[in-house]
């Protein structure tokens, strides 16, 4: 009734506040279940409301008039009042009930849904025993409502908020500012730095990562505004848990005989539950959180089964590290090998079915026949025009490109090479859209060290083939370049596979094993790609621009060394200078920031690479340069 109030104090009367012109806005007779003392109340109210009705009609009436006779100014005046002031008169009177109106805005928005919870609550916690046990008696009647939307939603997955009151809501979270705060003093997963410490030394700025990964909506959030104070936002997301899952598991489980229910057929116990809970004259947190924390551990523990062990998520996982992460590097040496004359070139319309095919015959070639397999893994290229047509072809029902304006085209085939991978139900939870994204951002980088340090090895073969040969001064400072980048690109190479994926991976596995909750293994699976890509230096603007500008030279080096198997000409001499200056300058800008946390003393991954590049402080007696004639 509380809204009926609100909508008639507006000037919305309708069957509880009626309307006449004699009296006014008047609580109808006809209810019962008001006691006389509530319907004096009301009528005072509603005398409030009357007045405002009454100031209304006024302004709409004469003002309307006023437009009127400005319409037909040459005609002489009809009945009624009019004229400039009055029109003067009204527009103030209009502002002077503006703040009444905001008043029951205000009001609406506080005692709207489950904040309605909060408002009684509140009250109830003051001193005096009647007005106390009147709102808890109150409090228990909302209660019986939320429980019956928490059943809906945590036994069946439904929904039931057609007002939008409930604190489970359909769509992705508002919350922004929230989130960057907590990216501000959270540990980032580089060796304890915070963001906040990690942008303080030698201003170092995480790229952002929403403009290079978006991130997939989430179907439900918590709607935080309308949660009660007196429940915690981690039983709420607990809540949120339950219901996503059940939800899913109603809408996707197409072999019921094979998972079962998501509750293991409890469904009746836990309705017992919170009917017990709803029979409760007070509310305890105890005793809710308790009944909570029991569905969310039966139904993380059946997922846990589900994921594990019928689902295989430790060998999926597998998969992964082995074609997202090149843990399989004798196929992708070969597929470098058979695509590298296709993929140098800007891409075309048929270079995705060209490489896909590159890849199959890699895949045979190394002895990888895996008729399951092989099928669920497909090459993507993201070619200009590809977007267009894709978006041209687009029908309702479907997601819109986010940019309409078009985007750079890639230079080769190489920077535009992506991964797809055929999830299936139900580990689609778990490598979301977003996710696999991410694991191709990690591929695509990771692909392009192992392409570079196997293009220097083939320079080194030519090397070995001409050794007997005259050399001369320019010959010297080549096959030195050549060193010093196979240094450096073999140190990096080591220090992504060894120190930080075979480590995050092995830590993984430790977690998902050592633990039959859900929730437990998706945390460390976000962990875990999130150390990748921040241990990788993928978020790390300055070092991960510094390492692609080395990786492209060391390329642009192959390619000249390729390309002159004999001496070098006045050109290519020319170029080779240019190549010299330009690795040692950017080797010696690595060698400052990997430094410069050194000199902090705080323990990094760019501490553990450096660490790799001057083990035997080669570098440093170099003074952090290398590719330089002198040395």
């Amino acid at each position: 009734m509380i809204h009926e109030l609100l909508l008639a104090l507006s000037g919305y009367p309708g069957t509880i506040f009626t309307w006449n012109k004699r009296n006014g806005l008047q609580v109808s007779q006809d209810l019962p279940f008001l006691h006389p003392s509530e319907t004096s109340v009301l009528n005072r109210l509603c005398k409030m409301g009357t007045d405002y009705m009454r100031f209304t009609e006024f302004i709409e009436q004469h003002t309307g008039h006023v437009h009127q006779q400005e319409h037909y100014s040459n005609q002489p005046s009809q009945t009624g009042l009019h004229g400039i002031y009055l029109r003067a008169f009204c527009t103030g009177l209009h502002s002077m009930l503006q703040p009444y109106r905001q008043a029951l805005l205000d009001l609406e928005q506080e005692i709207h849904g489950c904040q309605i919870l909060e408002t009684v609550y509140k009250h109830s916690c003051g001193g005096l025993p009647p007005v106390r046990m009147a709102l808890e008696k109150i409090l228990a009647v909302c209660h019986g409502v939320m429980y019956k939307q928490l059943a809906a939603w945590m036994l069946h997955g439904l929904l039931l908020d057609q007002s939008e009151e409930f604190f489970v809501k359909q769509g992705p979270s508002a919350g922004g500012a929230a989130a960057a705060q907590e990216e501000e003093d959270e540990d980032l997963g580089i060796g304890g730095l915070s963001g906040k410490q990690l942008r303080e030394l030698q201003d170092l700025r995480l790229i952002e990562e929403e403009n290079m990964l978006a991130p997939t909506l989430q179907q439900f959030s918590l709607r935080v505004e309308m949660l009660p104070s007196y429940i915690p936002v981690r039983v709420a997301e607990k809540i949120l848990f339950v219901g996503e899952s059940v939800q899913m598991f109603e809408n996707h489980n197409q072999s019921p005989s094979r998972a079962g229910s998501i509750l293991k057929h409890q469904e009746d116990m836990f309705a017992a539950e919170l009917h017990r809970l709803k029979q409760q004259p007070l509310f305890s947190l105890v005793d809710f959180e308790n009944v909570i924390d029991g569905i969310r551990s039966t139904v993380a523990e059946h997922l846990w089964t589900l994921m594990v062990e019928e689902s295989d998520l430790l060998g999926q996982l597998k998969i992964i590290k082995d074609f997202y992460l090149l843990g399989r590097g004798e196929l992708y040496q070969a597929f470098i090998d058979l695509a590298q004359h296709m993929l140098k070139t800007p891409p075309s319309a048929v270079t995705e079915h060209d490489v896909n095919v590159a890849f199959q015959q890699a895949a045979h070639k190394v002895l990888l026949d895996d008729d399951n397999l092989l099928p669920l893994l497909h090459l993507t290229i993201d070619y200009q025009g590809k977007d267009t047509k894709e978006a041209s072809g687009n029908r309702e029902g479907t997601t819109p490109p986010q940019e309409s304006s078009p985007r750079e085209a890639p230079s080769t085939g190489w920077a535009a090479l992506g991964l797809a991978y055929k999830v299936q139900w139900p580990l689609h939870i778990l490598f979301t859209p977003a996710v696999l994204e991410k694991y191709n951002v990690v591929f695509r980088y990771l692909l392009s060290v192992r392409r570079v340090q196997s293009e220097l090895q083939h320079c080194w073969a030519l090397q070995m083939q001409r050794k007997h040969l005259k050399s001369n001064q320019t010959d010297a400072v080549k096959w030195r370049l050549r060193n010093h980048m196979a240094f450096l690109v073999d140190n990096l190479q080591y220090y992504l596979q060894v120190d930080v994926l075979e480590s995050q991976f092995s830590q993984l596995l430790q977690q998902i094993n050592s633990t039959r909750d859900f929730e437990s293994i998706r945390l460390a699976h976000d962990h875990f790609l999130s150390n990748l890509l921040a241990q990788s230096f993928i978020l790390l603007k300055p070092v991960f621009h510094c390492l692609n500008e080395i990786l492209d030279l060391c390329h642009n080096f192959c390619s000249l060394v390729s390309q002159n198997l004999g001496p070098l000409d006045e050109r290519g001499a020319a170029q080779l200078d240019i190549m010299v200056k330009g690795f040692s300058r950017q080797s010696f800008l690595l060698f400052k920031i990997l430094s410069s946390v050194r000199n902090h003393q705080i323990n990094s991954d760019l501490a553990q690479l450096l660490l790799r590049l001057d083990y035997n402080k080669y570098y440093t007696q170099s003074g952090g340069t290398l590719g330089s004639f002198g040395l």
